[in-house]
């Protein structure tokens, strides 16, 4: 099934949310307006709210909640988007200059800052506090995780449970929140919200795992950033990880020199490497794995178009190439 299915299941309700997110970035401040349109307009795959749509008629909601949510998970998202290109100084994505290249750090970090205190007063409209509960958790680990990865930056003794533990973090827990929120509104079961979190946790390790394989086997026009931006920030992402524990010596120290300066001019070196030692392959199955997980996660819920657009997201995580 591909992404058109999936967004034919929820069509009516994305455009809702679409409009909703740009009705609520409105703010007197000009450039306020100017920076959250730029990275909103961006678009992207919208993967976030739409889980959220998902998991809320897959278990049959009829309220209208579930568009507030989305738009607040997506704002969650675009503020730690706006954070992440300032501090990894990125100065390109989804194709475009970043917003930080545009306006400058400072109007990035701020504007990232309102879009989290919007989210938090859209929240509050839903009038739960078991729905702020999850959200601030989520948000307060995400942070957490973006800090964890900048205590990696440069670090050639990273293993995999060290890898796992940043993208949960920094990733997949909004994934997580996002399929939680539907459970929630449908006022499901424990065991029921406990699976549809875990599903989004799985989903986006999945995701994250092969947006990290994509900046090692991609093409630039494909991934919408620069090749090599993983390796000139340092960042020990898995196929680094492989190589550096099974790859030959040889190997092995290309990658290392590599990652502990910040070389981005070795990357030729780097992706000899890590194709010629099978990094990708475990990375790619490794993904796999985790999107199984989060499709085994759904097995329960009523069969239905929703149900059946959950697992086709974990599919299509995996077989992306972008």
């Amino acid at each position: 099934m591909s992404l058109e299915f999936v967004k034919s299941v929820v069509g009516p309700d994305m455009s809702a949310v679409d409009a909703l997110i740009r009705e609520r970035l409105y703010s007197d401040v000009a450039l306020v307006r100017q920076v959250a349109e730029y990275i909103v307009s961006a678009g992207g795959k919208r993967l976030r709210p739409m889980m959220v749509l998902l998991s809320a008629e897959a278990l049959g909601y009829r309220g209208g909640h579930h568009r507030e949510l989305a738009a607040v998970i997506e704002f969650i998202h675009t503020a730690t988007l706006l954070h992440d290109d300032v501090v990894d100084e990125s100065s390109l994505r989804r194709g475009r200059d970043t917003a930080n290249a545009l306006f400058g750090n400072a109007a990035s970090v701020l504007v990232g800052d309102f879009l989290y205190s919007r989210a938090f007063q859209m929240m509050v409209s839903c009038g739960s506090m078991r729905i702020m509960q999850v959200l601030a958790d989520a948000t307060n680990v995400i942070a957490e995780g973006e800090v964890l990865q900048l205590m990696n930056i440069g670090n050639v003794e990273v293993d995999e449970a060290g890898y796992v533990q940043v993208i949960q973090y920094k990733t997949a827990k909004l994934f997580e929140a996002a399929a939680r929120l539907g459970a929630i509104l449908c006022e499901a079961d424990a065991a029921t919200e406990d699976k549809l979190a875990r599903y989004g946790m799985h989903l986006g390790t999945a995701f994250q795992i092969i947006d990290d394989v994509l900046d090692y086997s991609g093409k630039q026009d494909d991934i919408g950033k620069s090749l090599g931006d993983d390796l000139a920030e340092g960042k020990p992402t898995l196929p680094l990880i492989y190589t550096m524990r099974n790859g030959t010596p040889e190997q092995a120290q290309v990658v290392r020199e590599a990652l502990l300066h910040g070389q981005r001019d070795k990357l030729p070196e780097v992706l000899k490497a890590v194709q010629a030692c099978g990094a990708l392959d475990y990375a790619h199955a490794t993904a796999q794995r985790e999107a199984d997980a989060a499709r085994a996660m759904l097995a329960e819920l009523p069969e239905n178009p929703a149900r059946l657009a959950l697992e086709a997201l974990a599919e299509l995580a995996i077989e992306r190439d972008r």
